[in-house]
């Protein structure tokens, strides 16, 4: 990749850069129905889009947006929607179909407070299982969960990169606080910018069949025009895109699909790790919560503490394997959330038996502060 002369250098929010960060991604389609606090995203895109020719439609509801961008994907563009609590809820149909269907698509949930509609103005945490299984049956999604403004940017593009690399749905999940924050981000030129693309199914035969994954067990895209007969339903299917129910073939179909992720986890899995080496106390930590946890890690190393913090980056598929190999010298987990309680029981699967699990919960608008998590840690250390 070439390097950009004079970095483009600007301050703006959270929700900006998510904009900026798919219009860099090759994003050349955008449709979605303004909600707070994701609707930054919609207004940006709407004056981005046309400068590259590309499309913006503000549609009628949610359900409708994610309907126009699966079929602008299936018609060749990369696409983004956005939006937050009752309108996540809304796409949840279509994300399965999505799945199912093998739709490449960005979807953003700049979450919000909850249930219904909520805290529309209030960060919180509450939507991190409802993006892993919000829509129904098994299925493969990734959900990634960035923890800066920089990060947003980077992050989006390279959920553009996974979903239509894997052909798979990628949703970027952060907070109100973060959608809103305002940093320094360096935006790319294209030119610097590793861009990934799906695989175009290129030679026309009799024999084709849309859903024949290789070894990678990504199957090629058929491109409308190109010459292509293809069949593309939310029904299992076989090979040949056709509904099937014979056993063999919906199992072939459900084991390609669930495990092409695990097949591609050194692409999709990304994690942090501060301080673990020697950490007896860990604290488990994403998005927003985790700027307050690395906070109070240095605040109660300088005192002394031992511990550490572990932040998944992609969060579904949650980063097991990592997590485990730091969690021989540690005795007690702690996991701040901003819900009652959600990736705790995920946490909990993974820890030895030696181990405690604690939570730190916040459910009243309002953000963890550092001075909560080292408080804990303080009161976790001294019962040792």
């Amino acid at each position: 990749m070439s390097k950009l002369s004079e970095p483009r250098l600007v301050n703006i929010e959270g929700n900006h850069a998510c904009a900026m960060g798919a219009i860099a991604a090759g994003c050349r389609f955008y449709a979605g129905y303004p909600i707070t606090p994701s609707s930054e995203i919609a207004e940006r895109m709407s004056l981005e889009l046309p400068k590259v020719d590309g499309i913006f439609i503000q549609m009628e509801d949610e359900i409708a947006s994610m309907g126009a961008i699966l079929g602008a994907s299936m018609g060749g563009l990369k696409v983004m929607t956005a939006t937050s609590g009752p309108g996540f809820s809304l796409k949840q149909e279509n994300l399965g179909y999505a799945a199912g269907a093998e739709i490449p698509c960005v979807i953003v949930n700049v979450m919000r407070g909850g249930p219904s509609t909520g805290l529309p103005t209030r960060p919180a945490q509450g939507d991190i299982m409802q993006a892993r299984w919000g829509t129904h049956g098994d299925h493969p999604i990734i959900v990634i969960t960035p923890a800066s403004v920089p990060e947003i940017y980077e992050q989006t593009i390279r959920a553009f990169n996974l979903s239509e690399t894997l052909r798979v749905p990628v949703i970027l999940l952060y907070d109100e606080a973060i959608g809103h924050l305002r940093e320094t981000v360096e935006l790319k030129e294209s030119a610097e910018i590793e861009l990934h693309n799906r695989k175009w199914a290129a030679e026309v035969s009799a024999e084709f069949k849309p859903y024949a994954a290789g070894e990678d067990k990504v199957p090629e895209m058929v491109r409308p025009g190109d010459g292509f007969r293809t069949h593309t339903t939310g029904l299992t299917h076989a090979p040949d895109g056709f509904p099937t129910q014979d056993p063999v073939l919906v199992n072939e179909y459900m084991q390609r699909l669930l495990g092409k992720l695990q097949h591609h986890n050194a692409l999709v899995e990304s994690f942090e790790a501060i301080n673990t080496e020697d950490a007896e106390i860990l604290v488990v930590s994403y998005g927003i919560t985790s700027r307050a946890a690395r906070r109070a890690v240095k605040l109660a190393r300088n005192e002394g503490i031992k511990v550490g913090m572990f932040r998944p980056i992609t969060l579904w598929p949650f980063p097991a394997e990592p997590l485990k190999a730091i969690l021989g010298p540690v005795t007690n987990l702690l996991v701040p959330e901003m819900n009652a309680g959600q990736l705790i029981q995920e946490v909990e699967r993974y820890r030895p038996t030696s181990c405690r699990v604690e939570g730190l919960n916040r459910i009243d608008g309002e953000t963890i502060t550092p001075e909560q998590i080292l408080h804990r840690i303080k009161e976790l250390a001294s019962n040792e």
